[in-house]
This record gives structure tokens, sequence and C-alpha cells, in this order.
């Protein structure tokens, strides 16, 4: 486990902004004085507190399988592929949301694309191919995509018009159970 390069980190960081507000409040100081930092271990970048970051220095890198929150992976070819996993530290800042109903929620987790019909409200202001965290109408976090659509165009679509395509959504916990957390 390491820390991420400056190449990296701003990688990292840009894909990020797509979809959160506030950067600067994953990586500022808590109260008790520790802070949050990104590590790398077998391509996959991970969000920790420092103080277990450090403790995790004394164990082997092939020992060690996960520490902290993944929030992707880097590929070869230098991009960052955001995972499921990182829907918790995603919907905290999220920038642009989407609310959808309940006869949305099963064919998002199922993997589809969210369609007009479904929408049951949605920030306003939302630019065309932004990063959206995706919830229910109770709020809870499903998912997250990049809008199809802005919002003005949005609204004059038809009902089967996709209004936001899906990246990751918490069916994958099921759907890709067996390759999720493999190396």
């Amino acid at each position: 486990m390491r820390a991420l390069t400056d190449e990296e980190m701003k990688t990292v960081l840009d894909k990020l902004a797509n979809y959160m507000s506030d950067l600067k409040s994953l990586i500022a100081p808590l109260d008790d004085g520790d802070r949050y930092v990104f590590r790398l271990n077998h391509s996959r970048v991970y969000y920790v507190k420092l103080s277990i970051a450090n403790l995790a220095t004394s164990i082997s890198r092939d020992a060690l399988l996960s520490l902290g929150t993944c929030l992707g992976k880097l590929t070869k070819t230098g991009k960052f592929r955001l995972h499921i996993t990182a829907l918790p530290v995603l919907a905290q800042g999220a920038r642009h949301k989407i609310w959808i109903k309940e006869n949305g929620a099963q064919p998002f987790l199922y993997g589809s694309n969210v369609v007009k019909a479904h929408v049951g409200r949605w920030s306003e202001d939302c630019p065309e191919h932004q990063g959206c965290v995706v919830y229910s109408m109770a709020d809870i976090p499903l998912g997250f995509g990049v809008t199809a659509r802005s919002t003005t165009e949005a609204r004059r679509l038809d009902p089967t018009g996709v209004v936001c395509f899906r990246q990751a959504d918490c069916g994958e916990y099921l759907r890709d159970e067996d390759t999720l957390f493999a190396g």
C-alpha cells in the first residue's frame, strides 16, 4: 500500500469532482486531529483514516486485502473507474441528484438506465454529461450515473427518454459478487 502519485491523485480527484461539489471536505482534518487519505493497493484506490493507514504499513502488500473504503480502480491506461463501494462517499457531497419513483428502483437496480417516467424529482440546473447520484424517494442512495440531458432538456423528453446513464448501482453487490472484490 502506498500514497498516490500527483498524477494518480489528479485523476482520482477529477473523477470525484464530476460527482461532488466540495472535495476539500474529503481530506479536511477531523475533530480528533486525524484526517482521511487516499491509498493505492493492487491498483485499487482506498479512502481511509491516516491513523489506520499508518497501522496498515506493518502488513505486507500481498497479505493486505482491503483497507477503508474502496473508491475504485486505476486502469492500466491511467484512467480511474469508480466502484459501487464509493457510493457512501459520493452521496455525502453529491452535487447533482436524481430521485426515482418506486416503479423505477427495480429496473435501475437490475442495471438499466434511468428513464424520464421513473424520475420523481431531480436537482435544478444539472448540465448534460455530469455525474449524479441516484436516490430512492426515501432518500436512500441506490447508485450513480451520468446525466444524458440537462434538466431543462429532460423536462421536454418523452417518458421513455433516457435521463441518466447508469454507472453503478447497489444491485452490483449481488450481480458481481464473485468479481467485485477480486484482485
